[in-house]
Formats: C-alpha cells, structure tokens, sequence
C-alpha cells in the first residue's frame, strides 16, 4: 500500500492502481477534465501506476500543461485516422504546420484530396476511435531502437531530429500500430478526447479544438485570411530553403553554412520591408503609419528598418510611441485583480491623441507629450513637431491597429501594420513550435538583458501578457494594411545560448518551474549558434543585444 497526499488528505493505495483511477474520485470536484497531475513536484500522465508514497496535484483542461495535453493528444487522433483511412505514408506525410485562432492548419502535402468530404471521413473516424477509448501506449525505446523504427516507418524528419540528441531512450507513443514521437504528455486513452471538428480549408484541414479558456466547446471556425497567407507564405518559403524542420537546422549549422542562410533571411526581410515602404509611399497620402503587434514582436528594430527603407524613398519618419498618451496613474483603469490595467485603451487618452493628430495633419505645430513612467505623469518638454509634405509619422503601440485609437484620422492618411514573431520551423513534422513560445523566450532573454528581470519573473507575467493581447490586439490583426513576419528559422539556435542559463535558475518547487523544465527540454532539440554573425540590424539583435539601434 502506499500513502497519497491529495489537498492534506492522506489516502492508502495498492500497488498497480493507476493515477487515473485516482483521479475518477476527484473529478467531480472539477468543472474541467484532470488531464495530467504532478507527483512530487514532477509531471505524470494518468496511465502511469502509483509506486511510491507521494503527494498529487491535478491540472485540467484550463491549465496550460492540461490544455497542451489535449492538443497533442487530439493531433495524434487526427493522424491515426488518416493513417487507417489513407495509409502509413500519408499519414507521415501530413505536416501540423499552425494555429489560427483555435483552428490547427495540417497540410497533407498533396497525398491525398484535401476536400469536405474527406474532411468529414477524418471527422467520422476520430469520432470512431474515440469512442473506442484506444489507449496511447507510451514506451521508451533505447536510441539505436528508435532510430530503426523511424527508418522502418518513414520517419525521415524525426530520424533527423534525433541524430542530434543526447538522450539514451526516446519516449514513442503508439495507437493500435500506428507509432509516432510527440514533444510532450498524452491523454489516457482516446476517450478523452471528445471535443473537436474538422473542416477543409485551403489545401488542408483545420483542426478544430476548444480553447483553454473554454475547453467545454468547440467554437465555429473563424475566418482570419491575412494571418493566414502570411503564415503559409512563411512556411512555403522555408520548404524552399530546405529548413523546415530543426534537424535540417542542425543539419545546415552542422555543414557550417548556416552564416549564409542568415544572410538570405535577412535579405528576404529587408525585401519585404522595402515592399511594405513602397506601399506605403504608393498611397499617396499616407501620414500615419500604425504598429501594433503582440510582446517581443520586435517592433521597435522594425519600425527603424522602416524607418531607413521611406527614407530611400524621400520621405521623413518621425517616431511617436502610443504609450506617451499613457494617463495619468492616478486615472489609470485597474483590472480585476485591482492592478493598474496599462494594457486597456482606456488607459491611453485617445481623446488628446486624437486632438494632436489631426492637427498635425492639418500643418499645425504642436507639442507631443513625453510619458514619465517613474512618476506616473505625463509631461511636456519642448518636443514640439509640424510635418512637413514629406514627412509621416511612424506610430507604435498595441492599440494601433484599433479603430477607435484613431477615430478622428482619414482612412486614406493612415497605414495599419500587424507584426508578430510567427515561427515557421517545425520541431519535426508532426511537432509545431507555437509561436508564443519563440516570444516567450525572446522577452526572456530581453527582459533579463535590459531590466534585470529573471525568468521566473518573465514567466510569472506571461499569462497576463497573453491575455493583453488576446483582448486588445488579436481581434484587430486582420484590419492591417500589411502583416509583417519577424520571426528568423535561425533565431532559436542562438536564443538558446541566453536562455538556458536564465533557465536553469528557476528552483524545484517554484510555479514557474515546469514551464522552466519544457522550454529547457524544447531548447535541447537545437545545437547552439553564436550570435556573433548577425547583422546590427537584425531583429533577433534586440534581444540578445548589439542591435545598432537604440532597442
């Protein structure tokens, strides 16, 4: 028998019980379903049995390790149906490329007809299995094992992936012979998995899966075409590069050519770049150029290189942060929690911002506030501007793209640009990397370089910032003019020389501590590369330092 601590209470258990039968006792204590719990500090999924005396947690659907879970669980259910309905190949060949909205887009690589019908024969089959409850059977597998059984099953990407790791074993998760590798915990059995819709769009799916927020439903589909195209473009541009996967990274740093693919990268940005600007200039009466884009988006290098690329066209930007329109602290609205709520748009005062641009826009000279942030005040102090026929002011903020930010202005005198750190490169195929994650570890590494913050402290307000941004700036990104990727396939293998350190320091016991463990686990799939061959003017530059620019 062995002792369970569950809340403070101490419960007596037989050998073989499994965490999962533990957990049938407790769920109706829960409004959300116990995906995962943490035994002694250290996360279990439920089909693993109880050999110690040890003290239990539970995390459900609501939890961003429960939520996970699902996901991973649910893509793995999508596959094995593709995989009954149209074969081994076709299955390994459907690529899990990203996220819209609460949609996962899989693209089946021209294996088979991407139409509804097909979608709703996937959709029926998924439902088959998961009324079947077909447990995922997890077993690890010694090195040389696993990479035979990636050769025998056309697991190209993954049998490169793995040529670069450490690890003795591999964990390979298998649903009724069906076998694949996954980045992360699964569901018991495939009962669990009983929310979801699949629908055709574009050349693939998408994947429809309730959100953490709301993990009892699955919402309707909803339509964000710009974000989309920018998304696939990215993806279809690594194809071209070779450099989808991270053991084609490693491969590139491997064969020591990845200073040059560097170089490409940031000629293809500063072609885009260049692109938006003689769009912009092409309109002709453009005056405000908007920025909005999620943290660590790296908005303020691209507003510069922006900057630079009018003025080869003969135009004067003039920058102006949003946040200089800040009101004063002692009207700034709170949230719930009774903390200053900087992230809303009532705590900018549109009403002068406003008053000030169309000013402007008429000839006027005015004078611009400067936002003082330790004394919470706004303040004038000279900064006065007129803009001349040339000139345009390059505006940065996370309300820019809002509507109501600039109510007064002419639509034809404003130019809206969404930008966000969208990561292209899969961990393998079947393996996405969320976009959050690369923007995470980006403020991670800016935040301990910049502010002193440590990664416990970066981790602790990620939530918090997320939800800003799901309020405040994605419902607006598809108003954008244009939509800018900043994100760099190379990027993570140079993040990772910051990042781990400031990792590794999170202790054992601290809430921040799992989420510490996997993105330290996520960043081992990746050799390290020095951030000495980046150009001064490259995005990743205001993150790890040496940016030419004041970033």
């Amino acid at each position: 028998m062995y002792t369970v601590t569950i809340k403070g209470e101490q419960k007596q258990y037989p050998q073989g019980t499994t965490y999962e039968d533990i957990v049938k006792e407790y769920q109706q204590q829960y409004q959300n379903t116990i995906a995962v719990v943490e035994v002694n500090g250290k996360i279990r999924e439920l089909f693993k049995r109880v050999s110690r005396d040890c003290t239990l947690e539970f995390f459900t659907l609501k939890d961003d390790v429960g939520y996970k879970t699902y996901v991973r669980s649910a893509t793995m259910l999508f596959l094995k149906s593709v995989y009954d309905i149209f074969g081994e190949t076709a299955a390994q060949n459907c690529r899990v490329e990203f996220s819209v909205g609460h949609g996962l887009y899989i693209n089946p690589r021209h294996q088979f007809t991407a139409g509804p019908e097909t979608a709703e024969n996937i959709k029926r089959r998924m439902r088959e299995l998961s009324e079947e409850k077909i447990p995922f059977m997890k077993r690890a597998y010694p090195m040389d094992d696993a990479m035979e059984l990636f050769r025998e099953h056309g697991m190209k990407d993954k049998e490169k992936l793995f040529r670069f790791r450490r690890s003795s074993y591999v964990n390979i998760y298998e649903l009724e012979g069906y076998f694949d590798y996954y980045y992360g915990y699964m569901l018991p059995h495939t009962g669990y998995v009983n929310l979801f819709d699949v629908i055709s769009y574009d050349e693939g799916f998408m994947l429809l899966l309730p959100t953490k927020g709301n993990p009892t439903e699955v919402q309707p589909f909803e339509e964000r075409r710009k974000l989309f195209d920018t998304l696939k473009d990215s993806a279809e541009w690594a194809a071209k590069m070779g450099l989808e996967t991270v053991g084609e990274l490693n491969d590139r740093i491997c064969s020591a050519t990845l200073s040059e693919m560097i170089l490409v990268q940031e000629a293809e940005q500063e072609r885009k770049i260049g692109e938006i600007a003689k769009d912009i200039v092409g309109r002709g009466n453009v005056k405000f150029i908007m920025i909005a884009g999620p943290s660590s988006s790296g908005k303020t290098s691209f507003s510069h290189r922006l900057s630079i690329q009018l003025r080869t066209l003969g135009k004067t930007p003039h920058p102006i942060a949003l946040d200089d329109y800040f009101v004063n602290r002692d009207q700034t609205p709170r949230d719930e929690n009774g903390d200053y709520n900087f992230e809303c748009l009532e705590a900018i005062d549109v009403k002068q911002f406003n008053e000030d641009m169309t000013r402007l826009l008429a000839g006027e000279r005015i004078e611009l506030p400067t936002y003082n942030f330790k004394t919470g005040k706004r303040e004038y102090n000279g900064k006065f501007k007129q803009l001349g026929a040339d000139d345009i002011l390059v505006i940065e903020g996370i309300h820019g793209l809002n509507e109501k930010t600039s109510y007064s202005l002419p639509n034809d005198s404003k130019y809206k640009i969404y930008i966000s750190a969208l990561t292209s490169i899969n961990i393998d195929e079947h393996n996405r990397i969320p976009t959050t994650d690369g923007r995470l570890l980006r403020r991670m590494v800016r935040d301990a370089r910049t502010r002193g913050a440590d990664a416990r402290r970066t981790i602790e307000m990620w939530p918090s910032v997320r939800k800003g941004e799901e309020e405040n700036i994605f419902p607006f990104q598809e108003e954008a003019d244009a939509m800018f990727n900043s994100a760099l396939i190379y990027e993570l293998a140079v993040i990772k020389q910051f990042a781990e350190a400031l990792l590794f320091q999170i202790p054992k016991g601290a809430e921040e501590y799992h989420e510490a463990r996997r993105l330290l686990k996520f960043l081992d799939y990746f050799l390290g590369v020095s951030s000495e061959s980046l150009p001064c003017n490259s995005i990743c530059r205001e993150f790890v330092g040496g940016s030419c620019f004041h970033a």
